[in-house]
């Protein structure tokens, strides 16, 4: 056997050790697969000498899971062979687990979805009690359910309520919360004290069995049968389509899969189990969610865009010029990583309010228990607010971030570049503005780099880091680094108006404008948006940036083709955003209004503009809701497309998780290239067509823009 170690002692105890060579991790590929018949073979047949069985691990972590780039290769006409290797899987599994015998997991390390469910085969779990390791299963955040066994023992474990939140959301725990759970019975201090006290279990226990297969076992908390969890089932899976949209299929087999499981015997419920698997391994939607998730998530951490040769950077003094809610933001980002951080604005008050609101995030995380007073004061002891540019000396990293004004920027930039440590660097966080334009301020240009944060930067995961004309690689290096170190997801960019995630995000809440114009009911725009799975309609998203940010930046761009002798032609959706600011005064939330009226006490519902129906609606005018959503939704994919085909984007992983955790594209699509890859690029091509010859040149593929988009589709 290649990826399992087979020894059986004197003492009669059988130990399992998965090894996968070759790999860092042990994963249900088809050699452990075909390896696990052969140990489950081999150890029926010495079933007379074993007294127990110990499952362990050669590797630093347990076991990964599925093997999924074997996933993704699937094919619709391989369902019933996913079928019937899955019931293999359990088939063996179960005949470890009923031999009668003692069986125990030494769990070293991480142990997540198929890993989880191999470590539940043992009768007894001892797991290293470290809070850096993680247990559980999360397939439902790839479009999957945990099938080998993992949605069946989980609510019979814990109960049809209790399991629901490490089913239905992939909820992650760690050792101790597990031995609370039940789900793990001893914690040891190092993995060296595991197979002493799992020998010490077996000769405890010399026989031994699942709480299921044992006479007059009871599922926790009742099954359906029972009134008061009858009452809660019936509504559900209505609870359930309205946080999913009925977008999401694996949820939904989920919440079936445990529902029905709980009502028959152990046996019949693993078969149920695998039925509904089974689609989900071979659908789209699993595809587009492993791609995303997976392995694009995996290039981005592997660091697969920092450019190779240069030092590993650790920031140690970081400055943030202006204290509003973007720098206060950052500053806090920093100071909850360990970062000493200078915030500096105009006067002292100003930096004040800005470190008062890191006082306020940690005050919530106090009075919720999950931050001590002490860890408090320690954060905020590291945020030094200050009015002075000399308190700026000795940072390695100065990082403006005031308004989104070029003169403003280029004035903060010559005023604090000087105080930079001796090979420190500078970075602007702007949305819009090119980074080579914004550099021309600096006396080292190819020190000057984007950092674009997205609000609210303590709960926002994503930094689009813009490479300028002249900036280097050491400097998007170090840039890179500076972001993991906060904890952040970096996407590399090229110099462009807009960037990647704003240009795109643009075409979106845009496109919602531009439909609004043309007739159609503002309320039909906002549900399509929801029913393409993105976070808010587009007409909200626009109020809550406010419209009169969209009015400075299109007066900005304005300006700058002016300069270079050029006229901007603005979209109709951005005519329309500036009728709305300077025509009827609405600019959005922050100032009282904009397409939606918010009341005034704390709470309340917004509601719509009435002044949008009388103005821009025609009810004479015929449309299509699955119109409104492609073109929605196509609409940003073809913008990506673009932004590859120019170079500012260089990868599709960064396109997609760029646009997935920047800008709200659905997680079901997989990213907004994914998002084409899943439909097919001829299908996707000829729809856009339709599209370009009904709605405009937005939907219009080029030659150039259909090459790459052929060039870099990923193949596994």
């Amino acid at each position: 056997m290649k990826t399992i170690q087979y020894a059986l002692n004197n003492d009669g105890v059988a130990t399992l050790t998965f090894d996968e060579p070759g790999s860092p991790v042990n994963t249900m590929c088809q050699q452990w697969q075909n390896d696990l018949g052969d140990v489950t073979a081999l150890v029926l047949k010495n079933r007379d000498a074993i007294k127990g069985i110990i499952l362990a691990s050669a590797k630093s972590t347990f076991f990964a899971g599925a093997d999924l780039k074997a996933v993704m290769r699937l094919q619709p006409s391989d369902a019933p062979q996913a079928y019937a290797e899955v019931e293999r899987l359990k088939h063996h599994f179960r005949a470890l687990e009923t031999l009668g015998i003692p069986v125990v997991s030494c769990l070293n390390g991480t142990a997540l979805g198929g890993g989880w469910e191999v470590a539940l085969v043992g009768h007894h779990r001892l797991a290293v009690d470290d809070p850096k390791i993680e247990f559980g299963l999360p397939e439902v955040t790839l479009g999957l359910l945990p099938g080998a066994g993992g949605v069946t023992k989980m609510t019979r474990h814990l109960g049809l309520t209790a399991a629901q939140p490490y089913l239905l959301q992939g909820q992650l725990f760690g050792p101790r919360e597990a031995l609370a759970l039940g789900l793990v019975h001893e914690l040891v201090a190092d993995a060296s004290q595991l197979r002493a006290r799992a020998l010490a279990w077996i000769a405890a226990h010399p026989s031994a069995q699942h709480p299921w297969d044992a006479k007059g076992y009871k599922i926790p908390g009742g099954t359906p049968a029972d009134p008061q969890v009858a009452a809660a089932l019936s509504v559900a899976p209505a609870l359930l389509k309205k946080q999913t949209r009925g977008l999401y299929p694996a949820p939904e087999a989920i919440l079936a899969c445990m529902v029905e499981g709980t009502l028959v015997d152990m046996d019949t419920a693993l078969r149920i189990e695998s039925r509904y698997l089974a689609p989900l391994l071979i659908g789209t939607n699993a595809k587009a969610m492993i791609s995303a998730f997976f392995f694009d998530l995996n290039a981005i951490k592997s660091s697969q865009s920092r450019p190779r040769g240069f030092p590993a950077f650790k920031p140690q003094k970081v400055g943030v010029l202006g204290a509003g809610m973007m720098g206060a933001g950052i500053a806090y980002a920093q100071a909850n990583r360990g970062i000493a951080t200078v915030l500096k604005d105009v006067n002292q008050a100003k930096a004040d309010a800005g470190k008062a609101w890191s006082a306020r995030l940690t005050q919530q995380r106090v009075d919720k228990g999950r931050m001590t007073p002490d860890e408090q004061t320690a954060l905020l002891s590291r945020i030094t607010a200050t009015g002075e540019a000399a308190d700026l000396a000795g940072c390695d990293l100065i990082i403006e971030a005031v308004f989104e004004n070029r003169a403003l920027k280029a004035q903060v930039t010559r005023e604090a570049e000087p105080w930079l440590a001796p090979g420190g660097f500078f970075a602007s966080n702007t949305s819009t503005l090119p980074i080579s334009g914004l550099a021309t301020a600096s006396a080292r240009p190819e020190k000057f780099i984007g950092l674009h944060f997205f609000s609210p930067v303590d709960k926002m995961k994503l930094v689009e880091i813009i490479r300028g004309q002249h900036t280097d690689d050491d400097t998007v290096a170090r840039a890179f680094d500076y972001v993991q170190a906060l904890g952040k997801i970096p996407i590399v960019v090229n110099d462009a108006r807009g960037f990647y995630t704003s240009r795109t995000f643009g075409t979106f809440v845009m496109e919602g404008a531009a439909m609004l114009g043309e007739g159609i009911p503002a309320a039909a725009i906002e549900n399509a948006g929801m029913q393409a799975g993105m976070p808010v309609g587009p007409l909200a998203v626009l109020d809550e940036t406010a419209l009169s940010l969209s009015v400075l930046v299109l007066d900005q761009t304005r300006a700058d083709f002016s300069a270079q002798g050029q006229t901007y032609s603005a979209t109709p959706g951005e005519l329309l955003v500036e009728r709305m600011v300077k025509e009827f005064k609405r600019s959005g939330r922050a100032a009282g209004g904009g397409f939606y009226d918010y009341p005034p006490e704390k709470g309340g519902k917004k509601t719509l503009w009435t002044g949008l129906k009388p103005l821009f609606e025609k009810p004479e005018l015929a449309w299509d809701i699955q119109d409104l959503k492609d073109r929605l939704l196509y609409r940003q994919a073809v913008e990506t497309a673009r932004c590859l085909a120019e170079g500012v984007l260089t990868s599709v992983h960064e396109a997609n998780i760029g646009s997935l955790f920047g800008i709200g594209f659905p997680a079901w699509t997989g990213g907004a290239m994914q998002f084409i890859y899943g439909m097919g690029v001829d299908a996707f091509v000829a729809r856009c067509d339709a599209l370009a010859a009904r709605f405009g040149a937005g939907f219009l593929l080029t030659d150039a823009v259909k090459a790459p988009i052929r060039q870099h589709q990923p193949v596994y």
